[in-house]
C-alpha cells in the first residue's frame, strides 16, 4: 500500500480570529522538516549545547576537544569503547557545570577563585605552557634533584689510559659528599646546594656531618630538659605530682593560678586547707623554684660560701642545689618571723615547693613598692620601717638580704613586707658586706627619688645598719675598706673553722679587725 501524505490546505485569505487563538490552529511558520537520524544525532546535540554555552558565557571561549565519536565512523560493538565514550561525555558535562558554578560564585568580584583543579578534562588550550615545556610534576625526573654520582666498579677505576678515573678522584668524591648531605637530619638545613654541581671535600663534609650529629643530640637534650624542668607558667610532671599530693592530703583546697614569675621561681595562689600540727592560712602562696639553672646561673656565690650549707653544696647536682635554695629561704623566713619582721609565714617545704602565707587578699597580691603610689607621709613612714627592718635583719637575724630593692618589698596593710630572701646570707659571708652596701644603695636611691629628704645616702645608711662606722671620703675608698674587713673576717673564720659568734647582748656578729 502506498503511503498517504497528509498536507494542509493552502490559505486563501486571512485566517479567522478563532484560528489565531486556538492552540490547534495552523502555525504561522511551518517547522523545517528533518529526518529521524538528524534528530537523534549526538553531533547535532553537541553543537546545540555549545551554542547555549556561548550564549550563557560570551566571554568564555569553549573549544571542542576534538570531534565526538559517532556511530558512523566507529565500531560501537565494543563495550570498552562505549564506556570510554560515555565517560568522556560525562566529563565534559561535569566540566561545563563547574564553569557555570565558578561564574556564579565569582560574579563581578575582582578576586576570583578557580575550579580548574576539579575539572575532569584539561584541554591543551587552557595551559599556558609552551609545546617544549615539560610538566615536571608528571615526570619521574626532578630537575632540582641532584643526579646520583656514577658508581665506581669493583676494580676501582673507570676509563682507559689518560682518561682513567679512580674512586679517590677529587671531583668524584666531592659529588658523592654532596649527595650524602641528604642523609642528614630533617632539622639540619643544607640549603639548595644539592641541586648544584657542588664538590665538597672530605674535610668539609666531615665537619658538616659532625655538626649535624651534634645539633641532633643537642635538640634531644633540650627536648628532654623541657620535659623535666619548670617552664615560665607551667610545672614539670614531678612538681605537678607534688601539688596533687598536697591537695589530696588536705593541706590545700585548690590552686587557682599563677600570680608571679621570676628568674628563680614561679608563684601560684592557692586556698589553704588544714594540717594536724599547725594552722594553714586561708590563702597561701606556692613558690615553685625552677628546676633549671639557666636563668639564674650566679646563685652559687650566695650558697656555696654560706657556712650553713657549705658542706652540703654540690655544683654537680642541680636538683639538690634547687632544694637547698628552697630550704635556705625557709630558714631565713623563720629567722625573720621570730624577730617580728613582716614577711610571709612558712607553712611547709616539700622538696623545691615552699608553701607560705599569701600577702594580699582575694587572690589579688599586694602591690610592690615600685608599683604603688604613696603620699609623702607614707613614703617617709615606709623609709623608716625599712631602715628599722634592715637593722633588725642585720643585728637580730644575722642576715643580709642581698637583693633588697623596691621590687622585693610589698605594701600591705599600711606597712612594708619583705619577700624573696632565698639569696640572703649572713654578714660573715665572704661577700656579705658588699651585698649589704648594694642593698643600702638601692634603698637610698629609691627614697631619694621618691622625695624623702630625710633619706640617708648609701654610705651613711650602711654605717647606720652595720654600726661599723667606716670613714671614707669617696665610694672607692669605702668599698676598699669593706673588702679589707671581709678579707680579715674570712681569714679568721678559716683559722677557727667556724663562723664568728654572736655577742651576748644581741649585737651583730663581730667583724674581726686584727
Amino acid at each position: 500500500m502506498d503511503p498517504v501524505g497528509v498536507t494542509a490546505a493552502p490559505e486563501t485569505g486571512p485566517s479567522p480570529a478563532w484560528q489565531n487563538k486556538c492552540p490547534w490552529g495552523t502555525p504561522k511558520h511551518a517547522a523545517i522538516s528533518c529526518c529521524l537520524a538528524d534528530v537523534m544525532s549526538e553531533q547535532l546535540a553537541k553543537e546545540l549545547q555549545l551554542e547555549e554555552e556561548v550564549v550563557a558565557f560570551p566571554e568564555m571561549v569553549i573549544v571542542a576537544e576534538g570531534p565526538f565519536i559517532t556511530g558512523e565512523n566507529t565500531d560501537t560493538s565494543s563495550d570498552l569503547m562505549l564506556a570510554q565514550m560515555l565517560q568522556m561525555e560525562f566529563d565534559r558535562e561535569y566540566d561545563a557545570q563547574l564553569r557555570r558554578e565558578e561564574k556564579k560564585f565569582n560574579g563581578d568580584s575582582k578576586v576570583s577563585i578557580s575550579f580548574e583543579n576539579y575539572r575532569k578534562m584539561h584541554p591543551y588550550e587552557d595551559s599556558d605552557s609552551s609545546e617544549d615545556e615539560v610538566d615536571w610534576q608528571d615526570t619521574r625526573h626532578d630537575p632540582y634533584r641532584a643526579d646520583k654520582p656514577t658508581t665506581t666498579p669493583k676494580k676501582g677505576f673507570i676509563g682507559k689510559g689518560k682518561e682513567i678515573t679512580t674512586k679517590h678522584d677529587e671531583v668524584v668524591c666531592g659529588r658523592k659528599n654532596t649527595a650524602r648531605m641528604e642523609n642528614f637530619g630533617p632539622d639540619f638545613q643544607v640549603g639548595d646546594g644539592i641541586g648544584m654541581d657542588l664538590k665538597l671535600s672530605n674535610q668539609v663534609f666531615n665537619a658538616l656531618k659532625q655538626h649535624a650529629y651534634s645539633e641532633e643530640r643537642r635538640s634531644a637534650r633540650l627536648h628532654e630538659k623541657k620535659e623535666h624542668s619548670t617552664a615560665v607558667k607551667a610545672v614539670d610532671p614531678k612538681t605537678r605530682l607534688l601539688l596533687y599530693k598536697m591537695i589530696n592530703a588536705g593541706i590545700l583546697e585548690t590552686i587557682t593560678g599563677c600570680i608571679s614569675t621570676g628568674k628563680e621561681s614561679v608563684v601560684f595562689h592557692a586556698y589553704g586547707g588544714k594540717m594536724d600540727d599547725k594552722a594553714v592560712p586561708p590563702e597561701c602562696a606556692l613558690k615553685v623554684f625552677k628546676t633549671t639553672l639557666n636563668e639564674f646561673k650566679n646563685r652559687d656565690k650566695y650558697i656555696k660560701d654560706d657556712y650553713r650549707f657549705k658542706d652540703r653544696f654540690s655544683k654537680l647536682n642541680p636538683r639538690k642545689v634547687i632544694r637547698m635554695w628552697a630550704e635556705k629561704e625557709m630558714h631565713n623566713l623563720t629567722r625573720m618571723q621570730k624577730a617580728g619582721i613582716p614577711c610571709p609565714q612558712v607553712v611547709m617545704l616539700k622538696k623545691h615547693i615552699l608553701v607560705m602565707s599569701f600577702i594580699g587578699q582575694d587572690q589579688v597580691p599586694a602591690p610592690k613598692l615600685k608599683e604603688v603610689k604613696l603620699s609623702s607621709e607614707d613614703m617617709k613612714k615606709a623609709y623608716y620601717q625599712i631602715l628599722h627592718m634592715m637593722q633588725q635583719l642585720y643585728k637580730e637575724c644575722s642576715l643580709v638580704h642581698a637583693d633588697l630593692s623596691e621590687y622585693n618589698m610589698l605594701w600591705h596593710e599600711e606597712k612594708v613586707w619583705l619577700i624573696d630572701v632565698s639569696q640572703s646570707v649572713e654578714p660573715t659571708h665572704p661577700h656579705g658586706l658588699e651585698f649589704l652596701f648594694r642593698d643600702c644603695r638601692n634603698v637610698s636611691q629609691f627614697f631619694l627619688k621618691g622625695g624623702v629628704s630625710e633619706a640617708l645616702n648609701e654610705r651613711e645608711l650602711f654605717n647606720a645598719v652595720s654600726s661599723l662606722n667606716i670613714a671614707a671620703d669617696n665610694e672607692a675608698d669605702f668599698l676598699a675598706e669593706i673588702e679589707a674587713l671581709e678579707k680579715m673576717n674570712e681569714d679568721h673564720v678559716q683559722k677557727h673553722g667556724k663562723k664568728s659568734p654572736f655577742s651576748s647582748d644581741g649585737d651583730p656578729p663581730i667583724i674581726y679587725d686584727e
